[in-house]
C-alpha cells in the first residue's frame, strides 16, 4: 500500500468525508486505508480533524466509522466535499470575519490567486452592494462569498458576467429549495417581491486586457428576522421555505451552475439569454428610471445581447438601459 508521505492533508480529509458520506453503514479503518491509499494513522488523524470541524462520526470496535451528522458550518473541507466543478471553488479561502470578500478577492488576485478561487466569510464587517450601498452580513446565517475569474474563463461580452451570475443563483435556489425565485434586472434575486440575494461585480482591466473579475454574492439564507426598515424589501430562504436551508449545498450548487453557464454561454449565448429572460421579473412590467436627470416610466420589453434592459416608452420609442437604478412595479414595495 502506498503511504501518505507528502500527501495533501486537506485532500485526505475531503476523501475521507466523501467516502463516509457515500456509505451509510460502518466503514472500517482498514477499508478506508486501502481505498484511499493512506495509512491507518492518517485516517484516524483526519477523522479527528473532521470531528473538530463539527462532524459527528461514530466509531465502534470491529465495525469502523459512520457519519452521523454534518454541520451547517462552512469550512474548506465541507465545501470541497461533493463539489462537482472543474475549477470554480477548488481553491478555498474561509474567514470567520472579514471586511469584504470582494476586497479580499481583489487583494489575493494581485498576489496571484488562481482562476475560480473562492473567498467566503461567516461575517462581513464592510460588505457592499450595488451603487455603494451597505450590505448587512450577519454571522452564521447567510452566504457571503466572492469568486475570482481570470480572462480565460470569461465570456467575450464580459459585462454580461453579472447577469450570468444572477441566473446561476436563481436556478440554484429554485432547484434546491423549490422557492419561486426570480431575477430583477440586472442581478437581484427576489422572491415574492422581496430581495433575497444581491450581486456585486468588480473588474480590473488595462486598455486592451482584463486582469480579473470578482463576482461577489450575498444571500440571506437562514435569517429569521430583519430590521423594520428592511422587512418591507428583504426576505430569506428560511422565511420563504419555512425551514432552514443547507448553506453549503446551496453554495456548491451555485458554483456548479455558474461554471456550467459560463461554459455554455461561450457556445450558445442566445440559449442562456432565453433562460435568463424566462426568470426575469422585470420584463413586461412598468419600470422607473432616470434619463438625463429626468425620472421616466416605461414598460420593460426585452434584454439586449449586451445585457441592457430594453424599455418601450409611451410614444413607442425604445430605450436601452445599461446602468443606474431601475425600479419595478410590485418589487420592493414599488407601486
Amino acid at each position: 500500500m502506498t503511504k501518505d508521505k507528502g500527501r495533501d492533508c486537506m485532500s485526505t480529509k475531503d476523501e475521507v468525508l466523501k467516502y463516509l458520506q457515500n456509505h451509510q453503514q460502518y466503514v472500517s479503518g482498514e477499508e478506508l486505508s486501502e481505498q484511499l491509499l493512506v495509512s491507518r494513522t492518517a485516517i484516524w488523524k483526519n477523522i479527528n480533524t473532521l470531528r473538530s470541524s463539527g462532524y459527528e462520526i461514530e466509531s465502534v470496535t470491529n465495525r469502523g466509522y459512520r457519519l452521523v451528522f454534518s454541520p451547517n458550518t462552512i469550512s474548506p473541507e465541507i465545501i470541497l466535499s461533493g463539489l462537482k466543478t472543474k475549477a470554480m471553488g477548488k481553491n478555498v479561502f474561509c474567514f470567520d470575519s472579514i471586511d469584504s470578500t470582494n476586497a479580499q478577492a481583489k487583494r489575493q488576485a494581485l498576489a496571484g490567486a488562481s482562476n475560480g478561487s473562492l473567498f467566503i466569510a461567516e461575517q462581513q464587517t464592510g460588505g457592499k452592494g450595488r451603487l455603494g450601498r451597505v450590505w448587512a452580513s450577519p454571522s452564521g446565517t447567510g452566504l457571503w462569498f466572492s469568486v475570482l475569474l481570470r480572462p480565460d474563463s470569461l465570456p467575450v461580452q464580459v459585462t454580461n458576467i453579472t447577469l450570468l451570475a444572477g441566473l446561476a443563483v436563481c436556478l440554484s435556489i429554485r432547484k434546491l429549495t423549490k422557492a419561486p425565485a426570480m431575477i430583477k434586472w440586472p442581478n437581484d434575486i427576489v422572491i415574492g417581491g422581496k430581495k433575497v440575494c444581491g450581486i456585486l461585480t468588480e473588474m480590473a482591466a488595462e486598455i486592451d486586457r482584463i486582469e480579473y473579475v470578482v463576482v461577489g454574492i450575498g444571500i440571506n439564507v437562514n435569517t429569521e428576522n430583519f430590521p423594520e426598515e428592511l422587512s418591507v424589501k428583504a426576505t430569506s430562504l428560511r422565511v420563504e421555505c419555512g425551514k432552514p436551508v443547507a448553506r453549503v449545498e446551496l453554495l456548491q450548487e451555485i458554483l456548479s451552475e455558474f461554471e456550467r453557464i459560463l461554459s455554455d454561454y461561450t457556445d450558445r449565448p442566445e440559449a442562456i439569454f432565453a433562460e435568463y429572460k424566462t426568470l426575469c421579473v422585470s420584463l413586461n412590467r412598468t419600470v422607473g428610471f432616470v434619463r438625463n436627470k429626468e425620472p421616466l416610466t416605461a414598460t420593460a420589453v426585452d434584454i439586449s445581447p449586451a445585457g441592457e434592459l430594453v424599455v418601450r416608452c409611451g410614444n413607442g420609442s425604445l430605450i436601452s438601459i445599461n446602468s443606474g437604478e431601475v425600479t419595478v412595479q410590485g418589487i420592493y414595495g414599488q407601486t
